[in-house]
């Protein structure tokens, strides 16, 4: 990247809900968003909304779920720009369904949820971290959640204790995980200008939760988009909530 080219950022699952607020924010500072998805159809028509409103914005199609799409998605990204300074992992889904004890949870439901929310936050990140060396100043952003708190689970005056957020287990336990993976990526890159972080959105409301959060989409982006555009002298290896630490 030369003095006079935009930063690149990589959003996964941003065709829609945070994912697409959060490369609508970061084109706002004037990055070029790489805007990703699996359905390429949905991809190149948010991209193209997005540009309707003078933003900097490329369709690139990304299944975080397949090892075939990732190879591609980094090989194509690598050739048109040669690096990327930011990787926000927002790609993420609920199999479970409300009303079902973690213990009438299928492995079927487990296996999906981890295959999307973990293994493809990491398998992505692998993927891409080549390209983000590469810049100057590497951020990567893996969105988490209130559920991956298991200090907050476990804590009978936090509103995550109830009945229904300890029904979904899978979805909690695989955004605790990618928790674990934001520590020990920030430990391995600590002594480069790369910054790993976690964040919580908010309860937001999206398609997820069927539109029941507290927050538009629009709040739900920032905690993300000001982790993306950190100083150099911002954390690496935390775990954030519009400012404010969140306890693992």
């Amino acid at each position: 990247m030369t003095a006079h080219q935009p930063k690149t950022a990589l959003v996964t699952g941003a065709n829609r809900g945070i994912g697409r607020e959060i490369a609508r924010q970061l084109a706002g500072h004037g990055i070029h968003v790489l805007l990703s998805g699996r359905d390429r159809d949905a991809v190149t028509g948010a991209a193209r909304a997005l540009r309707g409103e003078g933003l900097d914005v490329e369709p690139l199609v990304l299944d975080v779920t397949s090892s075939e799409s990732i190879s591609a998605a980094a090989a194509e990204v690598e050739l048109r720009h040669g690096s990327l300074d930011i990787l926000v992992n927002n790609a993420g889904v609920r199999v479970e369904q409300y009303g079902k004890k973690p213990s009438e949870q299928s492995l079927r439901e487990w296996r999906e949820t981890f295959d999307t929310n973990l293994f493809g936050v990491v398998e992505v990140t692998i993927a891409f971290l080549p390209l983000i060396r590469r810049s100057p100043a590497g951020r990567i952003v893996n969105v988490a959640s209130m559920l991956a708190s298991l200090t907050r689970h476990s804590d009978v005056g936090s509103y995550t204790y109830s009945d229904t957020f300890k029904a979904l287990p899978a979805y909690s336990a695989s955004k605790s995980g990618v928790n674990s993976w934001t520590v020990h990526l920030a430990y391995e890159l600590r002594d480069t200008p790369i910054k790993v972080n976690s964040v919580h959105p908010g309860y937001t409301k999206t398609d997820m939760n069927d539109g029941a959060g507290d927050l538009d989409v629009q709040t739900g982006a920032r905690t993300g988009v000001g982790m993306a555009l950190l100083d150099d002298d911002g954390p690496t290896g935390s775990y954030v909530h519009m400012g404010e630490v969140v306890p693992w």
